[in-house]
Parts: structure tokens; C-alpha cells; sequence
């Protein structure tokens, strides 16, 4: 089959690879629609994840699809059903999965390999993380259940109130789902990011957008500040930095943008204490988050039409990424695996 196998630091290429044989407990999807992500172009920049892919290895993990093959041992699913998959499960043994912390597992199991004309689910996601979809769920809105997961996570974690003043630092996809999902919520949603099509979007979305110039986030938005909850969803240490000078006094910041390795932050310590903030992370997502993503999505609130803003063929997908780490402000863009979906 065809298949993306990224090679090392900014080194993708398509290959044919012999389809693996099924094990114990597993499934075969053929891939009907599969996403870019900005976490796949972190992959293609530095190379490799410490957690999640070591070169050479099948590439992407954003997808949905239909169940073409079943380990003979599966009797709870059919050939022919569609559905969508989670990029990883957690093990539900470790410390933290008994702290009802399956996100932080210290064997959570990951899964990659979006980017081909199918891929083989292993066992773990199939027990846990494999969804069906209803009848008029389209595949492009169902890939995008495993990052809208992670916002879902992100949202729990900040415990929104109706009528909150929220902004968001970031204009990308997980930008956007945030803004939509505290909309959802009743909040009052600012968002802070660049890139014309990406604050077309938040402005189509209803969202009170903030044009960023260089990295000043605070100029961008202060104006319209403080807020109740401020939500980073950049991953740099200045907007990490940034995001503690606009929230109020009493306030919450989640620091949901990973930062890259080795990089600090300065925060002055008498406005964290005296403005008695809350500072948290929330990283990936759980069993639980994937459902009520997904759920999210059947429900008509997160539209692939909003967050998917290209296609593009298999074969073409090692020069969409060099655009994008030269800087393509694209939302998200659909990879078409098979060469018959229009």
C-alpha cells in the first residue's frame, strides 16, 4: 500500500509498504479522510517525538475511515462499518490511570500512520478509543475527534461558567475549537492570533478577533482585558508569559501550547500570589474526552467546512508540509488517500 514513512528532520517521503499482518484484537481501516496537524508539523521539523514516532515510521494520526479487515478474535465489530480512532489509549494499570489521570499513563500507546491508504488499529485502542459513527456523520467532520478531544480536555480543565470573559492566544485549529467550544458554553470569546484565513475563520465563527503583530499579544488585546479565563494555545514562552498579564485577578491561565524543550518562562511572583491566579496545563485527552468530542460533532458544532481549508493528494504531501514549515497559515487541510473520494 501507499503510505507516508517520515525519514527524520524535515524528510517525509511515500512509499509503498507491505500492509502488516494482523494481530490478536486488531482492525484494518481504510482511511477515508485524514487531517494535517500542527503536532505532525512539529514531528517534521524536529524529526522524531520522544513518545509518539521514531524515524523511519508511518506518518500522521488524524483520521477516520471504514473497518476493512478483523483479527479473528473480533466478534464486537463488522467489516464495513465506519468509524473513527483515537491516536493512542492509556493502559488503565499505572498510578495515574488509577488517579483517573489516563491522559498522564505512563504507558499510554500511540499510533501513527494516518497519512496511507489504511492503517491496522492495535488491540488497546480498539478496546478503548475506537468509535462508530452514525449514519450522516461525514468522515472529514469525524477525523477531527482526536484534537477536538484534546480541547474538550482543555475546557474541562478551566471548568467554564456561562458569561466569562475568555481569551484565546492562538489562531490555529485548536485555537478555533476552543473558540467555538466556549461559545458553546455561553462565554464571551476574544481570540488573539494572525493569518488572514485563520482570523477569517474566528471572524465567520462569531469570534471577537485581535490582529497580533510580532509577538505582542498584550498591545493586541489588553484593551479589551482583563479576562476571566485566558487560554494559550500557541506554545510560546511569550505568549505563556503573556497570557498571566491579561487574565484578572482571581483569574484562571491554562497553559495549553506545548513549548519546545529546554525553553522558561518568567512570571513575576507578587502578581501570582496577590491576584491569588490559577495557572494549570492540560495535556492530550482521555477515553472520556474522545467521546464527548465526538459527540460535539455529531451535534453540529465543530464542521470540517470551518477548520478544513485545503485538499491535497498523498503523493503531494512532502511539499504541503515544506509550505508548511515555511509558514502556510492553512487551518487544516484534507489528505486524500484514496484516489476515488472526491
Amino acid at each position: 500500500m501507499k503510505a507516508a514513512v517520515l525519514h527524520g528532520q524535515e524528510d517525509v517521503r511515500i512509499e509503498d509498504i507491505d500492509p502488516p499482518t494482523l494481530q490478536p484484537g486488531e482492525v484494518r481501516i481504510q482511511i477515508e479522510a485524514a487531517l494535517t496537524c500542527g503536532t505532525d508539523l512539529k514531528v517534521y521539523r524536529r524529526g522524531y517525538h520522544a513518545r509518539m514516532i521514531t524515524p523511519p515510521a508511518v506518518f500522521g494520526h488524524e483520521f477516520a475511515g471504514t473497518i476493512t479487515e478483523l483479527a479473528k478474535d473480533i466478534t464486537d465489530w463488522k467489516t464495513g462499518e465506519r468509524v473513527v480512532a483515537a491516536n493512542s489509549a492509556p493502559c488503565g494499570q499505572c498510578p495515574y490511570c488509577e488517579r483517573h489521570q489516563p491522559n498522564l499513563c505512563d504507558d499510554l500507546l500511540f499510533l501513527n500512520g494516518a497519512y496511507a491508504e489504511s492503517i491496522v488499529v492495535p488491540a488497546r485502542i480498539v478496546k478503548k478509543n475506537l468509535l462508530p459513527l452514525s449514519t450522516d456523520t461525514t468522515f472529514a467532520n469525524a477525523a477531527l475527534t482526536e484534537p477536538l478531544a484534546c480541547v474538550v480536555q482543555g475546557i474541562d480543565d478551566c471548568q467554564l461558567e456561562y458569561g466569562q470573559r475568555i481569551l484565546i492566544i492562538g489562531s490555529g485549529p485548536i485555537g478555533l475549537m476552543f473558540a467555538t467550544l466556549a461559545q458553546h458554553a455561553g462565554c464571551e470569546v476574544h481570540l488573539a492570533g494572525r493569518g488572514k484565513d485563520r482570523l477569517q475563520t474566528a471572524a465567520q465563527l462569531g469570534v471577537n478577533s485581535h490582529e497580533v503583530y510580532g509577538d505582542d499579544v498584550v498591545a493586541a488585546t489588553s484593551a479589551s482585558g482583563p479576562f476571566d479565563v485566558v487560554i494559550e494555545a500557541v506554545g510560546k514562552p511569550s505568549c505563556w508569559e503573556a497570557a498571566v498579564e491579561l487574565v484578572r485577578k482571581g483569574g484562571t491561565v491554562n497553559f495549553f501550547g506545548g513549548c519546545p524543550k529546554g525553553t522558561t518562562i518568567t512570571l513575576e511572583t507578587e502578581r501570582l500570589h496577590y491576584s491569588s491566579l490559577k495557572l494549570l496545563a492540560s495535556f492530550h485527552h482521555t477515553p472520556t474526552t474522545i467521546h464527548k468530542a465526538l459527540k460535539h460533532i455529531e451535534a453540529g458544532r465543530i464542521r470540517s467546512e470551518e477548520f478544513v481549508t485545503g485538499n491535497c493528494s498523498l503523493d503531494e504531501l512532502p511539499k504541503l508540509f515544506q509550505k508548511m514549515a515555511q509558514g502556510n497559515r492553512a487551518v487544516k487541510t484534507r489528505i486524500q488517500t484514496q484516489t476515488d473520494i472526491p
